[in-house]
């Protein structure tokens, strides 16, 4: 069997702060096979976006950032690699869409010679045959009239477009992984659509592997094969997509399931909400960090953090209940 071409084992991310370090990623390990979609989901300050920037290894080191584990990356320990060769790795070998497509452009430059800065970055090839390649590039993203659009500055082009141009940059030098962190965030839904079929398309035609960023399950199961849950910071459940919506088996993992909307049932019906939000990093619960708002939770959960564990499948759990849910599921499945 080949190895992943992304293997993350125990990476921890550490930062500075005014009281005094947290850890904003705990100790999570998960892996991303070649031409594989995997998605990553959890709500707003759960670490999913410092994970994929950990990965490129993005945070000041020297003042405000430490890293623990491993980012085994083609069977390279990324996190023990000189920065400068970091820089030959990033927009290369692996690849970034970041949430603002507008903040991640320069305003006074054009769009195709950005585009072609991030090519003659990685390739020994002249300024005009850069400038050729990104007009290739922004074609083959489906930017209408590409010749013309290279020459127009980021305020001359709408959301869905600059977020295609992104992904023209991002995939500039054919990477073998791209890490899309919420790439339809600020599109409208038919423009969401179209990147994330664009993202989709791509995958496939370049056997690229994806890590998909995102609080839409509804993409996820439209798009990928694996999925994780994070919380807090931690890795709560991964398991297939289909086993993961038909049977989830953490509590967090519930509640963002049934957190989504559905055409079927009563308009007046309203939604499920999980109540409480996400703790502070300086008030990380003591035993099981979902203890405070989940449902099942006892005395154990309150006192004694649970770890990721297999219960078969494939499916890992972070859940002293997790074999209990799962025998109710299998139970009340049985029995309809």
């Amino acid at each position: 069997m080949n190895e992943p071409l992304l293997k993350v084992k125990e990476l921890k991310t550490h930062f500075q702060t005014e009281r005094g370090w947290v850890t904003a990623v705990d100790g999570i390990s998960f892996h991303i096979d070649e031409g594989e979609i995997l998605g990553v989901v959890g709500e707003s300050g759960c670490g999913k976006s410092v994970t994929s920037q950990s990965i490129l290894r993005l945070f000041d080191e020297k003042y405000t950032a430490q890293y623990d584990g491993q980012i085994l990356f083609n069977g390279e320990d990324l996190l023990q690699i000189p920065l400068n060769e970091m820089q030959h790795i990033r927009g290369n070998d692996i690849s970034m869409i970041f949430q603002d497509p507008s903040s991640s452009l320069n305003p006074v430059y054009t769009i195709g010679g950005q585009v072609a800065e991030s090519i003659m970055l990685h390739n020994n090839v002249s300024k005009a045959e850069a400038i050729e390649k990104a007009v290739a590039l922004l074609a083959m993203t489906g930017i209408p009239s590409p010749e013309k659009r290279a020459n127009e500055y980021p305020h001359q082009l709408s959301g869905g477009m600059l977020q295609r141009v992104m992904i023209a940059t991002a995939l500039a030098c054919e990477p073998q992984l791209l890490i899309a962190d919420e790439p339809t965030t600020a599109l409208d839904v038919t423009i969401q659509a179209q990147i994330l079929d664009l993202i989709s398309d791509l995958n496939e035609k370049l056997n690229m592997g994806v890590m998909l960023i995102t609080h839409d399950l509804g993409v996820v199961a439209q798009m990928c094969t694996r999925v994780v849950v994070m919380y807090l910071g931690q890795i709560v459940e991964e398991a297939e997509v289909n086993a993961l919506f038909s049977n989830p088996l953490h509590p967090y993992t519930k509640g963002l399931l049934q957190s989504m909307p559905h055409l079927e049932g009563p308009r007046s019906e309203k939604l499920h909400v999980i109540e409480g939000s996400v703790p502070s990093l300086n008030n990380v619960p003591q035993g099981c960090r979902f203890a405070p708002r989940c449902l099942f939770a006892d005395e154990t959960c309150l006192k004694k953090a649970p770890v990721l564990e297999d219960i078969g499948g494939g499916q890992l759990v972070r859940c002293w209940h997790a074999q209990k849910i799962k025998e109710e599921e299998e139970g009340a499945y049985v029995a309809t």
